[in-house]
């Protein structure tokens, strides 16, 4: 598989704490594309877990997602697309590290959305994934 990440100079770079936060653009050459739904703070038992905390939603939320890859075979550097709903945008930006800290090696093509409210009233972030397998 050849991945190949592009920062078009003539785009703005969004950066946050001097991370670059997402590829503009994903170009992969892949025998498999891999979809994963949108992955909550639950834990194995569908708990959410720390309600109320961003923070440690985003990292749950981080272990579903390399979960969910490593189930089959995969990891998050296959990771080419990312769209992330939460329920404060302002509050998701303070915790870039976290972010950084599970999808930094694959730094996917990426949409962040701010709503009113996910599937229950406890959950602040989901992300949904495309990945490619060579």
């Amino acid at each position: 598989m050849t991945v190949r990440k592009v920062q078009p100079q003539a785009l703005f770079q969004r950066s946050l704490d001097g991370r670059v936060l997402y590829s503009h653009v994903v170009v992969a050459e892949a025998k498999s594309l891999i979809f994963i739904s949108g992955q909550l703070a639950r834990d194995k038992s569908g708990q959410i877990v720390a309600p109320g905390d961003m923070r440690e939603q985003i990292k749950q939320v981080g272990r579903n997602l390399r979960a969910a890859l490593e189930e089959i075979g995969s990891s998050l550097d296959d990771l080419v697309k990312t769209t992330t709903f939460v329920t404060d945008i302002d509050e998701f930006f303070k915790h870039s590290d976290v972010r950084h800290e599970f999808l930094g090696a694959a730094l996917p093509a990426s949409t962040t959305v701010e709503v009113r409210r996910l599937s229950h009233p406890d959950l602040m972030v989901e992300i949904e994934a495309i990945a490619v397998r060579g």
